[in-house]
């Protein structure tokens, strides 16, 4: 992989440039003993799928924080659990912030003439707060947020939003970063590169150290 097989490189905010929220959800739900992966599909929903649960839709701007928190928390009792989704945040505020390897490295990407977008699955009322993690506007060309647009990953519809907003860039010459399959899967399926980031980032500084040459 080099530069020369692209022309910008997509990275997904959450999980990618700070660790992934999804620990913060199992985390809790250990303590609350609900089985593995029932916080995340209350809190979040199908997370690999686009729908209609109140999560999706204040991630496409659809619904206001405080009714999402309202019908998660209704979810959350049908299926027998007192589930607070602002506990969730209460953790994930409270992590390891951003990583500073990965932004030096975006920095450097961009700086070698590669262009660079974001595309991120917020709520509106987040959005302060998460720009003040990394200086977005310097790493990013582009910033592709779900809340704003009314689309969120991994509907097609975002990404080729993205690829446009970069001056309709080929999707094969670009290559995409996220910690969700689902996320990866989609971007692949319109000729995209696909990287699935873990919370070991050794893999994803390799592949962007062969990018950089």
């Amino acid at each position: 992989m080099s530069a020369s097989e692209f022309d910008a490189v997509l990275f997904d905010f959450g999980g990618v440039f700070t660790p992934s929220p999804f620990g913060a959800v199992d985390a809790l739900g250990d303590e609350i003993g609900a089985p593995p992966g029932k916080l995340q599909e209350i809190v979040f929903g199908p997370y690999h799928e686009d729908t209609d649960h109140p999560w999706h839709r204040l991630e496409r701007g659809e619904l206001e924080l405080v009714k999402a928190r309202d019908e998660i928390m209704a979810l959350g009792k049908a299926a027998g659990f007192d589930v607070d989704p602002f506990q969730v945040f209460a953790r994930m505020a409270g992590g390891d912030g951003a990583r500073d390897g990965l932004v030096a490295r975006t920095r450097a990407i961009r700086a070698a003439g590669l262009r660079t977008g974001l595309i991120t699955n917020n709520a509106k009322e987040f959005r302060d707060g998460w720009r003040k993690l990394v200086p977005a506007d310097e790493l990013f060309e582009v910033i592709v947020d779900s809340s704003e647009e009314g689309i969120r990953k991994p509907d097609a519809r975002i990404f080729e939003v993205t690829l446009t907003r970069l001056g309709r860039i080929a999707p094969e010459r670009a290559l995409f970063l996220d910690d969700a399959q689902s996320n990866v899967d989609a971007a692949e399926r319109l000729g995209i590169r696909g990287h699935l980031v873990t919370e070991d980032l050794a893999p994803t500084f390799a592949v962007l150290d062969r990018l950089l040459g």
